[in-house]
């Protein structure tokens, strides 16, 4: 290829990695629906974004140290402090149960479905039984399960990707050198002991430089993003040097051990990680489904369908009710966890790098493995992106919509505004210091919230699971400005404070930018001298007159949402709304 072409191709597949996640956001569905036809087409419509040709053999490569950079961020997502009692043992079994039974499954159905030998429909097998975070976490925040079922679906998908890995390689090594394949014998066990092995020992010194770079040093968030992305490059490729493919299982080690060493204390929120993470995952789905010729999907593509149906209708199902027995969830619950394995990025990554091999030894039917995978992760993503929210609602296991409120303060005026909140039908909880205020939150029966709940919030290294909106409303002005600082990065919804008094000496509040709750006009101080004077809240629909002299606070959508009026934001409530006003009358 000439200069020109290779820089239009990178272009191109940057453009449509990057353009892909952008429409499938606006779309709400998950991003490889749109990648992977994007991919298609450019590679079956031109002739420039074709990355064998991009990049010849270094392809492979690129791809396993792109996989290593995702799998390090999808660990550091994984707190092992959440993954406790029965939950462990739930993903434990679907681990195990879930690779054995998906392996033998489809190696022993392959090689009727796709008239190829058995050693090929082993590496077939082998590279399904992974699923993944990429395609399980996006189509779980558009279904909104129960938490439970969600952390068991996460660690499941992030968890297996690592092992199918490991299990790929060795399949992989198996046929080569034998021309066949015999996973049975001590031999092969010996290998996948070593694998680990050195995949930890790589864990361990990844981790091992990290804690050098970012506590020792106390390296900067831009320096300290530099340090792990070239520890976690080096690392795994060092693994991968030492033994093929144990640099995927050193990278989510390191990243499981930064995120749950306290002394590392990571952010939740790491911006520059996530967008590069997000962005090299747009582009190996790009340019793997680009290396996907139509000639090649086409003898395979009825076969792949059946494959499919068994691998949803039989294979999961069977897996998850075996799995989930005394798990301690729901029979709707269980249900759902059969009901979501799409395959992801690993899969699309060893199908990759292992098929193109295989062919270049000439082993027969291998060509058909990496069509063969593309048509199951397209099918498997659309078939549970566009059934899972339904199947979940059928099921009785989605979170209910509308807004969960932690509403921080205990003086009277906080109390009342809560017990309006409350008696709106919304979901809210309360938490204060002082022992009079808490009195006073529980004499009005709202929960109280317990100390270690805004300890995790305003934790930098944590995320505030279910709660949607907080706002802070003590009488530590500085605290309030603080406290919604610290807290913007753990909690999945906004974060307001009331406004210090316009004279204000405080050390923090008078300087702290952010979203005023109310506006300046209704600082803590007035909304509590008011409050004094008589005025009260008052929760009526949006359709009634206003009272004379009152003023909104909040509007209520018909769906539960609250939404504050602040300095910057004036809500305007539509038909079926509902306001919270502050009323003298």
């Amino acid at each position: 290829m000439t200069d020109e072409q290779i820089l239009l191709g990178i272009a191109l597949t940057v453009v449509l990695a990057a353009g892909s996640q952008i429409l499938a956001s606006r779309l709400r569905v998950p991003a490889l629906i749109v990648l992977l036809p994007a991919g298609f087409a450019a590679g079956a419509l031109t002739d420039v974004v074709h990355p064998d040709r991009l990049m010849s053999q270094n392809f492979s490569v690129l791809v396993s140290m792109s996989v290593a950079v995702i799998l390090y961020d999808a660990g550091l997502g994984l707190n092992l402090r959440k993954l406790t009692g029965r939950t462990r043992w739930t993903v434990g079994r679907l681990l195990v149960l879930g690779v054995f039974i998906t392996f033998l499954v489809t190696t022993a159905v392959a090689p009727a479905m796709f008239d190829m030998p058995l050693r090929v429909a082993s590496m077939l097998g082998v590279i399904l039984v992974v699923s993944g975070p990429t395609v399980v976490g996006p189509i779980l925040d558009v279904v909104r399960p129960t938490d439970k079922v969600r952390r068991v679906l996460i660690w499941e998908g992030t968890l297996t990707d690592p092992i199918g890995a490991i299990l790929g390689a060795l399949v992989f090594h198996a046929i080569a050198a034998t021309h066949g394949v015999d996973i049975g014998r001590g031999y092969q066990i010996g290998q996948f002991a070593l694998s680990i092995a050195v995949g930890l020992t790589g864990g361990a010194v990844g981790t091992a430089l990290l804690w050098l770079t970012l506590r020792r040093l106390r390296l900067g968030e831009t320096l300290g993003t530099l340090a792990q992305l070239a520890t976690v490059i080096a690392v795994s490729a060092v693994c991968d040097v030492v033994r093929d493919d144990t640099g995927l299982i050193a990278a989510i080690v390191t990243g499981l051990a930064v995120t749950n060493i306290s002394t590392f204390d990571m952010p939740a929120r790491r911006p520059f990680f996530e967008t590069l993470a997000q962005l090299i995952i747009g582009l190996l789905f790009v340019s793997i489904s680009a290396t996907i010729t139509p000639a090649s999907l086409v003898p395979v593509l009825l076969p792949a369908l059946a494959l499919i149906a068994v691998l949803v209708l039989v294979v999961r199902p069977l897996i998850a009710y075996a799995s989930t027995a005394g798990a301690g969830l729901t029979a709707g619950e269980r249900a759902f966890v059969g009901w979501m394995a799409p395959r992801g990025i690993v899969a699309a990554a060893t199908a990759t790098a292992f098929s193109a091999d295989l062919v270049d030894r000439g082993v027969a039917g291998a060509a058909k493995i990496l069509p063969v995978t593309f048509l199951v992760i397209v099918g498997t993503v659309i078939l549970y992106s566009l059934s899972a929210a339904p199947v979940a609602k059928v099921l009785g296991i989605v979170r209910p919509t509308g807004t969960r409120i932690l509403l921080v303060g205990g003086a009277p005026w906080v109390v009342d505004l809560g017990t309006n909140l409350r008696a709106a039908g919304l979901d809210l909880l309360m938490w204060a210091g002082l022992a009079q205020e808490r009195r006073r939150i529980t004499d009005a029966g709202i929960g109280l919230a317990t100390g270690d709940l805004l300890a995790t919030a305003t934790n930098p290294g944590a995320r505030l699971e279910g709660v949607t909106a907080v706002f802070l409303a003590t009488d530590d002005d500085d605290f309030n400005a603080l406290a919604s600082i610290m807290m913007q990065d753990s909690v999945d919804g906004p974060v307001h404070r009331v406004g210090p008094p316009e004279d204000s000496r405080g050390v923090v509040a008078p300087y702290t930018g952010g979203d005023i709750l109310f506006g300046r006009s209704l600082v803590r101080q007035a909304l509590a001298e008011r409050y004094e004077a008589g005025a009260r809240f008052l929760v009526q629909a949006a359709s009634d007159p206003l009272p004379p002299g009152s003023e909104t606070l909040f509007v209520i959508r018909a769906d539960k949402r609250l939404e504050p009026v602040t300095e910057r934001r004036r809500v305007a409530p539509g038909e079926g709304d509902s306001v919270v006003l502050l009323t003298t009358s």
